[in-house]
């Protein structure tokens, strides 16, 4: 059956180019060559390339997130991509995110970099890139824009891990303390200079009873001594 299939094609070959089967093999391998060679030209040698042979590019593993605790708005600046050594934080609500594994929106070129190193609470609950709405304040908000902002904390929450708070500013709470501190401290020295006063004023009361008492004993004994004298005239 092979054999009676080469036979045919030796015969069909023969008949349509004229050449012998190997001479009609050895074209068509020449040929193929030839297409390699001139195809080698305007391909990139990459686009052959079998994807096994590639070199993935490997990514440095990110440092796993550091715990703050409580900071500043100040201290928070600093994390705001520009020093690629440190994490990449941000803030909602007062709540401190890693959002490292997001430099690419939040880093340095990002479309939401210049929410970085802050608290952006307004910003996102607004969807404002307005610099005066780049705060954690969020009073005056509607009800669609808290929404939205709880969306976004929700959001942060799942993905990022929390590494801090804001400190919170005490400004005026320590306006308040001071005066009372200081009426304290007021009437802690009005009730010492009484308490000097009336000490003063008894020692001088009885001060001033103790002479009179010595001034009447010696005129007494003047007396005495006068009467004395005059019986024995």
């Amino acid at each position: 059956m092979v054999q009676q299939i080469w036979e045919t094609l030796k015969e069909t070959i023969t008949a349509y180019t004229g050449l012998s089967p190997a001479a009609f093999f050895t074209v068509l391998a020449l040929a193929f060559a030839v297409y390699q060679v001139v195809s080698g030209f305007f391909v990139s040698p990459e686009v052959h390339r079998p994807r096994s042979l590639e070199v993935q590019p490997q990514s440095e593993p990110l440092p796993p997130p550091v715990q703050l605790g409580e900071i500043t708005e100040e201290e928070l600046k600093l994390y705001d991509g520009s020093d690629s050594k440190k994490p990449l934080l941000m803030a909602i609500k007062g709540q401190i995110y890693d959002v490292s594994q997001s430099r690419m929106f939040y880093g340095p070129g990002g479309p939401y970099a210049l929410f970085a190193g802050k608290d952006a609470s307004r910003a996102l609950a607004k969807m404002s890139f307005e610099d005066q709405d780049l705060t954690g304040d969020i009073s005056g908000l509607g009800a669609f824009e808290l929404e939205a902002l709880q969306d976004w904390e929700y959001k942060f929450m799942s993905k990022y891990v929390k590494v801090g708070t804001i400190q919170k500013k005490d400004g005026e709470g320590k306006e308040s303390s001071e005066p009372s501190e200081a009426k304290t401290a007021s009437a802690e020295g009005l009730s010492t200079n009484t308490g000097e006063e009336a000490s003063a004023v008894t020692h001088d009361e009885t001060s001033r009873s103790t002479g009179d008492k010595i001034a009447e004993t010696t005129e007494k004994k003047d007396v005495a001594t006068d009467d004395d004298d005059a019986a024995k005239e």
